[in-house]
Parts: structure tokens; sequence; C-alpha cells
């Protein structure tokens, strides 16, 4: 015991302490320099505003901002954006970000996507309107021709032409409902008649 009592106070271990606690503390000044250049701690890059640039400007603004980038699926369509342009991004303009950071796009794709008009042929004005709105078309306007069934839809017309349900027209597109009016022409009386 007494033996390693005065080693413990001889000067080789206190050299041998000492070249320890010195190498430690080289190591970790040298580690902490490693990752202060390699994590480019307390570096940070501004995220740019990318709305509304087109594909070919955001990835050369996403270069020049030491930035990587991901394209999600386009969302739908966005009349306020030109197509093929910028309308989402994560994470927003503004924040703070490491350099190399991923940003994610959201593109407006080139128009509405196309939707199959409903059956509303021999079907009240009131559940037509529900109907298309449910698919996405609006109604421009309703006319009203002679036929018996009041406000009955007999015919859809898109851009002053008939259309017929299943056909395809572009979401958010404006038709035009043919009603009866709830009277019956003379020459259909006439036909009625004679038959």
């Amino acid at each position: 015991m007494r033996n390693f009592l005065n080693f413990l106070r001889s000067k080789v271990f206190l050299i041998q302490i000492g070249l320890a606690i010195l190498v430690t503390i080289i190591l970790v000044f040298l580690v902490l320099r490693y990752l202060d250049n390699t994590t480019n701690h307390g570096e940070f890059v501004e995220v740019p505003d990318f709305s509304k640039m087109s594909v070919p400007e955001m990835r050369k603004a996403v270069e020049d901002a030491s930035l990587r980038y991901e394209v999600l699926d386009s969302a739908n369509y966005n009349p306020e954006y030109p197509r093929f342009s910028i309308i989402e991004q994560n994470p927003p303009a503004g924040n703070k970000v490491k350099e190399n950071r991923k940003i994610y796009f959201t593109v407006n794709p080139s128009g509405y996507k196309k939707v199959s008009i409903p059956n509303i042929i021999q079907v009240t004005q009131r559940n037509a309107t529900s109907m298309l709105r449910a698919v996405g078309l609006d109604i421009q306007r309703v006319t009203y021709i002679d036929e018996l069934g009041k406000d009955m839809v007999y015919h859809i017309k898109y851009k002053g032409k008939y259309v017929k349900p299943g056909d395809k027209l572009p979401k958010t597109s404006k038709i035009e409902l043919v009603c009866g009016n709830g009277t019956v022409s003379d020459e259909a009386r006439v036909q009625a008649d004679s038959e």
C-alpha cells in the first residue's frame, strides 16, 4: 500500500496524469473543430421565395443558394399562378437552413384536370346543381324550353354546344342547363293529340 501511495506522489505519475489531461484537451478541441467545420455550425442560408418561379428559374435559384430540391406531385390547378410554376415550398421562404438542405416544391399543373359530366338529364335543376358542384363544375346560366317537366334538366350546353353526360370538361367549367318551363308547346300538343 505504501508503494502505491509513493507512486501516486511520484514525478512519473504526475507527468503521465498531466500528459493524459493535455491529450484529452487537445482531442476535445480537435473534435469540436472538426464538427464545427463539417456541420457548418452557425452558418445558415435563408430560404428564398420561389413562388411563381418557373421550374428552370427555381433550379438556378436553388443552386445559387447552395440548396437541393425535390419536386413533389403537382397540386390542383391554381389560376392565380402561372402554369408550371412553384405554388408551394417547404420549408417556407425566409426560414434559415443549413447549406445543402433539401427544399420540397409543389408545381402548378398546366390546367384544371378534366371531370366527367354526371347524368343530370331528367333531374331537377336543384339536384343537378348539387351534382355538378360536387364534381367541380359551375352553372353559368339556366335557360328554359317548352317542356312539361318544370325545372327538369333536358339538355346541357358548354360554350354554346350541346354536351352529354359522361363527356369530360375541365374542372370549374361553366355550363348552361336547358330546363323545362312546365308548359307544352302547341306543336307538342298537336303531336300528342294525333297519337
